[in-house]
């Protein structure tokens, strides 16, 4: 079942470098390249996007290297969202949006440009012309199960 092959994958992933020398997230994150930090620890940097989407656009940045969530060990990725929900809190807070959307991509047919885990939390504003959409398809019940089955045997 689905879980089965999560807990092989996880088995067989290889460790990542801490940081690779050539990855401009990771001299971002480790504080070698200069940022508008929001928020840092011992695994994560919060930086403000240099072509943000709406005022406080943010990404959230892992210190050690994984190129995309498949690569993330998962108890950095269990923290990844713990962050993510603070800070969405703390800009709500601070700028008063109206709504938030994290957005994280992964591979080039996904929309990810710099080969880095980050995730994209975004405040929306009423108005703000900003879209992330999607045209909804229509499968049929049929095509919903045999998915479903694919995806779960």
């Amino acid at each position: 079942m689905l879980m089965n092959e999560i807990e092989k994958h996880e088995k067989d992933r290889r460790v990542t470098d801490m940081k690779k020398e050539d990855c401009v997230f990771c001299k971002i994150a480790n504080g070698e390249i200069p940022s508008k930090t929001l928020y840092e620890d011992g695994s994560f940097r919060v930086i403000l996007d240099l072509g943000p989407a709406t005022k406080g656009h943010a990404l959230i940045l892992t210190k050690e290297h994984a190129e995309n969530l498949y690569d993330l060990p998962e108890g950095t990725a269990a923290g990844v969202m713990v962050l993510a929900r603070k800070m969405a809190m703390n800009l709500v807070e601070k700028l008063h949006c109206d709504g938030m959307n994290l957005v994280q991509n992964n591979g080039e047919a996904a929309g990810q440009t710099v080969h880095h885990f980050h995730l994209h939390l975004i405040p929306r504003y009423e108005d703000d012309g900003q879209s992330i959409n999607w045209r909804p398809g229509k499968p049929t019940q049929e095509e919903l199960e045999a998915t479903r089955r694919i995806i779960v045997e």
